[in-house]
């Protein structure tokens, strides 16, 4: 009884409640897209913001009770990845960003997370770089513009709008570049977990 109870920490009840709300967030974005909604344009984006935010409360949590757990380190990266696809998919459902840029995401997503099992089967864990989390943080970033900028739209403010729209896109095509550089740099580290010593 008492395992259950580790398990269950503020951090990782923060994780749980972040990926409970991911297909609220869907859903409520889903119906923003359809005929101008601004109160559901700006729901979409207060609730994605608050989502990618309390990636760093389960973090800081975590660390500062000094409670941290396997379960807590298995299901934050998945709490992250999950509320980065569900924002990119519904980007490409409205033809706002290219196939190809989820594709390079997705993929290196399964690279690194199979490079990780491979190595864990050895005993040895790969950490996430700096690299790996600027990635994230420039990802995340780009997301939450894209869906200011929807809701500015839905406010009609849309010069500016548009000028978050652009900045979102330019952070996006960097996020695509660190996603590359990263992965590879996380395969160099860990060559011979791969091609052996």
């Amino acid at each position: 009884m008492s395992g259950h109870k580790d398990v269950w920490t503020p951090a990782n009840i923060v994780t749980c409640v972040r990926i409970a709300f991911i297909p609220v967030f869907m859903v409520v974005a889903l119906l923003a897209d359809g005929p101008v909604n601004t109160s559901l344009s700006v729901a979409a984006f207060v609730i994605y913001l608050t989502l990618s935010l309390t990636d760093k409360v389960d973090g800081y949590l975590a660390r500062s009770r000094d409670e941290i757990t396997d379960f807590g380190k298995f299901l934050d990266p998945i709490a992250d990845k999950l509320l980065v696809f569900s924002a990119l998919l519904l980007l490409l459902v409205r033809g706002e960003v290219s196939v190809w840029i989820v594709f390079v995401i997705l993929v290196r997503e399964f690279l690194v997370s199979a490079l990780r099992m491979v190595a864990a089967s050895s005993g040895e864990v790969i950490a996430a770089d700096n690299l790996g989390k600027a990635k994230t943080a420039v990802t995340m970033v780009s997301l939450c513009g894209y869906y200011l900028g929807f809701a500015l739209y839905s406010l009609e403010l849309v010069d500016l709008a548009i000028m978050i729209g652009f900045v979102s896109w330019a952070l996006m095509i960097a996020a695509v570049v660190l996603t590359v550089v990263s992965g590879a740099q996380y395969f160099w580290s860990a060559r011979h977990v791969v091609f052996g010593r």
